[in-house]
């Protein structure tokens, strides 16, 4: 088990280009994948009901089985606990999971997952040092669809690699000298369950 210290960021899209050419990541060479999520929950949704996230992750030819705890975001920060690990599209084993009662509540409900919303998204990431810290910046430009609706994707994710929590605000002020970045609080399965429940 992981746990995964992050700070969202809205981003506008036309302010991309500004971000890819900032100084602070200049000096790094970016990483740039296409990612393709699948969300899963039960009919009556009781995963997000727990919030707890449950994805499929396409990574060119891997698949990785996602699950995620939610915690309450403040200016976009937040605190998860966060299990990944290799998985074919095709089979769902929750045996990896060492939280017990996360992981009899997935395999109870097992026959009934289905897919709720998807992502595919283009993310371009750095990995730089910033204050005695490891810090993953991440521009993700992309789409959340539902089976009738869809929104846009733009944001930027500061994750902590390794080092102190406090750089990860440290670094968003910086890069909000220049850009007009503004904390985020919902996660992408949170838009995609919102998108997906919209009246």
């Amino acid at each position: 088990m992981a746990q995964e210290i992050e700070l969202k960021l809205a981003l506008p899209i036309r302010f991309a280009p500004r971000l890819r050419q900032h100084p602070v990541l200049a000096s790094c060479q970016p990483d740039k994948r296409c990612i393709r999520n699948l969300y899963l929950d039960t009919p009556e949704q009781l995963l997000r009901q727990k919030n707890i996230a449950l994805r499929r992750r396409q990574l060119g030819q891997t698949w990785l089985l996602t699950v995620k705890t939610a915690d309450v975001a403040r200016n976009g920060l937040s605190c998860r606990h966060e299990w990944e690990y290799p998985m074919p599209p095709d089979q769902l084993d929750f045996s990896p999971i060492e939280a017990q009662e996360i992981r009899t509540l997935l395999e109870q409900q097992i026959d009934k997952l289905e897919l709720a919303f998807r992502t595919d998204f283009v993310r371009t990431a750095w990995h730089i040092p910033h204050e005695g810290a490891q810090i993953e910046v991440a521009l993700d430009l992309g789409h959340i669809r539902t089976r009738h609706r869809r929104t846009c994707i733009h944001e930027v994710e500061l994750e902590l690699l390794s080092g102190p929590q406090a750089s990860l605000t440290s670094l968003a002020q910086h890069l909000q000298q220049s850009l007009p970045l503004t904390p985020l609080a919902p996660s992408k399965a949170a838009r995609g369950f919102a998108l997906l429940n919209a009246l």
